[in-house]
């Protein structure tokens, strides 16, 4: 910079020299001279500089390299930190899928103690609750607890089950302990229990025999109730849970027969169960079964009656003419047919079809008596059987609004309240078959009446033919006008008579009609007033 400043100074003086032209070579020697000093004193500067800088290159190129190698090194420190960072952040993914699935493994070893609490729960004989009832509801609040810990819950768990196997050294060796149970009378009583295997035992502290026995459950209740057996065993019971050593009822099955023993029922037991409802079921049942037994020694009564051979004799006599011994062998006979055709015999100047159908009716009310009753009990029996079971299971689900805790109660009352039911079907069926029996029967009885009054019938018309064709010219004035212009006799009495036997046989068509609704009508009144006998029961 010094030089060129020198220079441009030279240059400056030089034009101003040849401006002024005065002294031209003295002022260029001068110019010379100051230019060459100048140049000197930039040359020494130069080389001061250069040395300077020779000087101070070593310092900075070693500072450079020094600076360099720091450089470097940070580098190196950068990528170790980064590669370890990378490294930490592998392992912390690697430690939240541990914990992740160590957490998911304590989960499924919660829910699997869980479910083990409650089926051991269910596993446990009934009496064993009182001893094992508060650990079992501690490991059941372990889950549904919110404020514990997943270290307090797991420990109450891990607790329960060291219970749970403590449990069976004891029931291998047989236990005791003291607990309260419900007798025969449904009074409780305090005592002790002692467990052999499936066999739960127990004996009140009072020391009386009828207070010990084996404790079974009971629905609806979360206390045992006490079944006492007989003679030496009930003794040698009260001792075993007294004294440790006493008689013991030997079962192989486990414990299956001897609980079959205790809770073997019978028909009066099943029946107290039923409810209220149950009386009026006895009722139709002994009503039914009354009706259907005298129904059974009714159709045995006419089947040893029936006598083919009077019917026979009656229309050989009727055939014959013989009015009198027919009427006399009908009023003999104890065959309901025979019986039916003597009495329309009789009446016959009154109204012959009439006179049948009278009979056939007064034969076949005989066999409709008791249909009424098994009618009304095949339909009365299924709805009071169901109206029980409503009752019952009202009273059963009204337990859900006090003790949840024991279903047994619930299922237990829905299982009594079905038993109305179940007899009220039974009795219903039962009832189902002598009904569709006594129906046909009578309707085998009807058929043969009919049968047998249509033979009667034309047997005895052509006899009562002159007397009605007389009455149906009196009542028709056509007939009788053209029989007066007919030329010839016998066939105008021929159609005269088709003319009779037309109208008499819808008369009788007529009268056969009215007295079968007749004959309705008073069944219906009966069925309805052995609906209304039962209700008020």
């Amino acid at each position: 910079m010094k030089i060129l400043s020198s220079a441009i100074s030279i240059l400056c003086l030089a034009i101003t020299c040849h401006a002024q032209q005065p002294d031209a070579g003295q002022t260029m020697s001068t110019l010379s001279t100051s230019a060459e000093r100048e140049l000197a004193a930039s040359i020494e500067e130069l080389n001061k500089l250069r040395d300077q800088i020779a000087n101070e290159k070593l310092p900075l190129a070693q500072e450079l390299t020094a600076l360099e190698e720091t450089l470097s090194q940070l580098r190196r420190d950068h990528e170790r930190i980064t590669r370890l960072v990378d490294a930490g952040n592998l392992e912390i993914t690697k430690i939240k899928t541990d914990t992740q699935i160590g957490r998911d493994q304590l989960t499924y070893i919660g829910n699997l103690l869980d479910e083990y609490a409650r089926n051991f729960e269910s596993k446990l004989n009934i009496s064993e609750l009182q001893y094992y009832g508060q650990a079992i509801e501690s490991a059941k609040q372990a889950t549904e607890n919110t404020t514990l810990t997943m270290e307090e819950k797991f420990n109450r768990q891990v607790d329960f089950a060291k219970v749970s196997i403590n449990r069976l050294f004891d029931v291998i060796g047989g236990m005791r302990f003291a607990g309260v149970a419900v007798d025969m009378e449904g009074a409780v009583a305090e005592g002790q229990f002692a467990i052999v295997g499936p066999v739960a035992l127990f004996r009140a502290n009072s020391g009386a025999e009828a207070a010990a026995g084996i404790a079974i459950p009971q629905s609806g209740s979360t206390k045992p109730l006490i079944r006492p057996l007989e003679g030496v065993m009930q003794a040698g019971i009260a001792s075993l849970v007294a004294n440790g050593e006493g008689l013991l009822p030997l079962d192989p099955s486990r414990g299956g027969a001897l609980k079959a023993l205790v809770q073997k029922t019978n028909l009066i037991h099943i029946f107290k169960k039923g409810g209220p409802i149950m009386w009026p079921l006895l009722f139709a049942s002994v009503l039914a079964l009354g009706t259907v037994l005298e129904r059974i020694l009714f159709l045995m009564r006419e089947k040893w009656r029936r006598d083919p051979k009077a019917v026979d004799a009656f229309f050989a006599a009727v055939s014959k003419g013989d009015t009198g011994a027919a009427i006399g062998i009908g009023k003999k006979s104890k065959f309901y047919v025979v019986r039916a055709l003597g009495y329309a015999l009789v009446h016959k100047e009154q109204s012959l079809p009439s006179a049948l159908l009278y009979a056939q009716a007064q034969e076949l009310k005989r066999y409709r008596r008791g249909i009424p009753i098994l009618d009304t009990v095949i339909t009365l029996a299924p709805l009071l059987g169901l109206l029980g079971t409503v009752t019952g299971m009202m009273g059963s689900f009204s337990l859900i609004g006090g003790e949840l805790s024991a279903p047994g109660a619930i299922t237990g009352g829905i299982a009594e309240a079905l038993i109305a039911t179940a007899f009220g079907l039974g009795i219903a069926i039962t009832a189902l078959v002598p009904f569709n029996l006594l129906n046909t029967r009578m309707e085998e009885a009807r058929m043969e009446i009919d049968s047998a009054a249509t033979q009667l019938e034309l047997l005895v018309h052509p006899k009562s033919d002159a007397p009605v064709a007389s009455r149906a010219r009196e009542t028709t004035s056509l007939p009788a006008a053209s029989s007066e212009r007919s030329a010839d006799p016998a066939s105008d009495l021929d159609a005269q008579r088709k003319l009779q036997e037309e109208l008499a046989r819808r008369r009788r068509a007529l009268q056969r009609r009215i007295v079968e609704l007749q004959v309705e009508l008073d069944d219906v009144d009966m069925e309805n007033l052995m609906a209304r006998e039962p209700v008020k029961e």
